[in-house]
């Protein structure tokens, strides 16, 4: 194991993006070991504001959450957070998502992704956390066609602006690390899914597609493979990830630690690529329907498989993603036809 400094009981994590898919399970999992979370969310119309706010609402019945609604962008206010509440533990999820908005809406990203984490980064050098969690993506690995992909494999060939913009925030991320001490650790997600999911991703579409009676659309003629990560693994490693802050000692040739700087990359996926179709059928089966497949040619800034090393997630956590895919499609319409309130036949 590395150079780590623990800590067990930081009195308080800031979560940015904490009414999100993601982010929302991340401060139920920090709430339930004991912290106090500070969430921040805007809120914003990207997708269904009503989701957001169900999520927020579960997590306002928590006595130790505090919920702060504003814009991460916005001049000073990531700063007032940190002086106000000064956290030991920040993980930021907040980010304007999805590969193909950011074709029609760069901008959005421009001030989410950049400029917001921009805020961030700048308010804990005036206030530094113990360690800084901060969300990538495997969409940085781009045009990369060498698998499975590697924390050090070299990226610079982005598809999209989206991944653009997060391969920025990990050289912003890593410029400070160096230049302030800040230990901060960049985690790379691999197609997360399951409850309280983004109706903009592929299986929510394909869900209530099917149940509508709909067709589906089927990029690149259905040949792509997916890691497929579940839900409750990735919060397990994110949370495990932050006691494991960036010291001085790699764990081997495999460590993405920065040779001058508190700062690496960890890949966060399941290590087993799934085929489209595959997945397709399990949501088939769990909603007992089968799918109208309209076929279609591969989208722009797509790739057509992903699959995560996560060997260095292991070495450092001890966490491997376990979770099924058919397991976790059950679990997530399970979730769908509760929440939306739709019975069998």
């Amino acid at each position: 194991m590395p150079d780590q400094t623990s800590f067990s009981a930081a009195p308080v994590a800031l979560v940015t993006g904490a009414a999100g898919f993601i982010g929302s399970h991340v401060a139920q999992e920090l709430l339930a070991a004991g912290w106090r979370v500070v969430g921040l969310d805007s809120l914003n119309a990207y997708y269904d504001p009503a989701l957001k706010q169900a999520r927020l609402d579960r997590l306002t019945l928590h006595p130790q959450f505090t919920p702060e609604i504003g814009k991460l962008e916005d001049p000073d206010r990531l700063r007032a957070l940190f002086e106000t509440h000064r956290p030991a533990l920040v993980i930021h999820l907040a980010a304007q998502a999805g590969v193909r908005h950011s074709i029609d809406a760069p901008r959005d990203y421009l001030e989410a992704n950049l400029i917001g984490t921009y805020e961030l980064i700048e308010a804990a050098r005036a206030y530094p956390p113990k360690h800084m969690l901060l969300a990538s993506t495997s969409s940085v690995y781009g045009a990369n066609t060498q698998m499975p992909y590697r924390e050090t494999d070299k990226v610079d060939t982005q598809m999209s602006f989206y991944a653009a913009t997060k391969k920025a925030n990990e050289a912003m991320a890593h410029s400070y690390a160096h230049l302030y001490g800040l230990p901060i650790t960049m985690f790379r997600f691999f197609t997360v899914y399951g409850p309280w999911g983004r109706p903009d991703m592929a299986y929510f579409k394909f869900t209530r597609a099917i149940l509508n009676g709909d067709p589906i659309d089927v990029y690149n003629n259905g040949e792509m493979r997916r890691d497929f990560t579940y839900i409750d693994d990735l919060v397990s490693a994110i949370v495990a990830l932050s006691d494991c802050v960036p010291g001085q000692t790699p764990v081997g040739d495999h460590d993405s630690l920065s040779p001058v700087a508190p700062f690496r990359s960890v890949n966060i996926g399941a290590n087993q690529p799934v085929a489209l179709m595959e997945f397709i059928q399990a949501i088939e089966t769990a909603l007992g329907q089968p799918a109208i497949k309209n076929m279609m040619g591969m989208q722009p800034g797509d790739v057509p498989a992903t699959w995560a090393e996560t060997q260095l997630l292991r070495d450092l956590t001890g966490v491997s993603i376990t979770t099924d895919v058919r397991t976790g499609v059950q679990r997530f319409v399970d979730w769908y036809r509760e929440y939306y309130g739709i019975t069998d036949g």
